[in-house]
């Protein structure tokens, strides 16, 4: 414990640079980080971003190598941390389509979200492979090594299934005791030959009544897409602090830009000036937040703050009102809403709430949306300004609570 907290503590270190020298770092666009593993993987077909290098031995990278070698055609494997604050906004297919469209070469692309989903996959002018196997090999794979196995085992898996000719079944699973034990000691008991036949034909009926209410359930089921693995603490910590310095080093950049257009705006009369103001003010605030921050929450809040001073800014200089969605309320990296705002009901109280389409689809399951976490569950539960507003969406001023010392209370 003492050397889980030794780490934990490093990674904070390495979190909190100065925000000048975050500054000074380029923001990639989603182009120029596709373009980054496109040239990659055309020295080595697997690519491993370094969030995971130290959790993948060479031994299970050329395991996958080998592997894919011997399916054929050319096949191209993306392992990387995924989260709606990067250049991809945390979607498989959006890297996909980007790396695609910059290596332009046919073949099997294949991306794992090395701490979430996987594996997600296009085939580019590809004709030896059908869809049908690459779902059953998909299947077969992640039924074969069990949800806790890394994604290197997976793919690999589903690559020697591939390689193998046919459509790969789905994995046979062992049955539990069948009613023959029962038959036999009837058998020696009484010698009855025939009720040890009957209890036979009785139990080969149930058998196929069991197999058939499993394959009906199966199907409705629909084809299993997502799946999730459990990778070891240490890397979890490690991709846990890279997306934070990631999102920390964007929003600082972002700040130092946007600071910079507003010094030189013009100040104007009318409405444009109210607009400007405003801005002023949510850039003030969101540099204050930046520089306290102690949590990811904040961090969040900063990159809320940001938002809105980049959406008055734009109306101050455009002089048009300014038609762009909130972000979600319930976790504000899941981007913008979408819709109009949902009423969400809780204890007699009914708030009316700006989410994305993922956190609407949970409602409307009955399920709980995937919450920007806090110190002990979802966010909201914590006392911070945050909570009390959901991220300034049921109409507080956060900039001036900001300035009223209302960030933790």
């Amino acid at each position: 414990m003492k050397a889980l907290l030794s780490c934990l503590a490093a990674l904070v270190m390495l979190v909190a640079v100065p925000a000048g020298a975050e500054a000074a770092v380029t923001t990639r666009t989603p182009a120029e980080r596709a373009r980054e593993i496109a040239t990659a993987l055309t020295k080595d077909p697997l690519y491993i971003d370094p969030a995971y290098a130290s959790a993948l031995p060479e031994k299970l990278r050329a395991d996958v190598r080998t592997k894919a070698k011997a399916v054929g055609y050319p096949v191209y494997t993306i392992i990387l941390p995924l989260t709606p604050s990067d250049e991809f906004q945390g979607e498989e297919s959006t890297v996909l389509t980007l790396v695609e469209d910059a290596l332009r070469k046919p073949g099997l692309y294949v991306v794992v979200d090395g701490g979430d989903r996987f594996p997600w996959y296009e085939a580019r002018d590809v004709p030896q492979v059908s869809e049908d196997k690459l779902q059953a090999a998909r299947e077969r794979a992640l039924d074969d090594e069990g949800y806790d196995a890394g994604p290197t085992e997976v793919l690999a898996r589903m690559y020697e299934l591939l390689a193998a000719p046919g459509i790969p079944s789905t994995t046979p699973r062992p049955t539990s005791g069948t009613p023959a034990s029962s038959s036999s000691s009837d058998d020696e008991s009484g010698g009855h030959g025939w009720v040890v036949a009957l209890s036979i034909v009785g139990g080969l009926v149930v058998l196929v009544l069991l197999g058939l209410v499993i394959g009906l359930r199966r199907r409705g089921s629909g084809p299993r897409r997502e799946k999730a693995f459990r990778i070891p603490p240490h890397v979890a910590a490690t991709v846990a602090a890279e997306r934070r310095r990631r999102l920390e080093r964007d929003t600082t950049a972002e700040l130092t830009t946007l600071g910079t257009k507003l010094a030189a705006l013009p100040t104007t009369d009318g409405p444009g000036l109210a607009h400007q103001q405003a801005a002023l003010d949510d850039h003030a605030a969101a540099g204050k937040v930046l520089d306290s921050s102690t949590s990811l929450v904040d961090l969040v809040g900063a990159m809320v703050l940001l938002d809105k001073a980049r959406r008055e800014y734009d109306v101050a200089v455009t002089g048009r009102a300014n038609a762009v969605p909130d972000l979600c309320a319930f976790n504000p990296l899941h981007g913008r809403s979408v819709g109009k705002p949902t009423q969400v009901e809780a204890d007699g109280t009914t708030l009316t709430l700006p989410l994305c389409a993922d956190c609407r689809r949970a409602l409307k399951r009955g399920t709980a949306p995937a919450s920007l976490p806090g110190d002990d569950g979802p966010y909201w539960y914590d006392d911070t300004l945050w909570a009390r507003t959901f991220y300034g969406t049921t109409g507080d001023d956060l900039a001036a609570a900001v300035s009223r010392g209302e960030l933790h209370r």
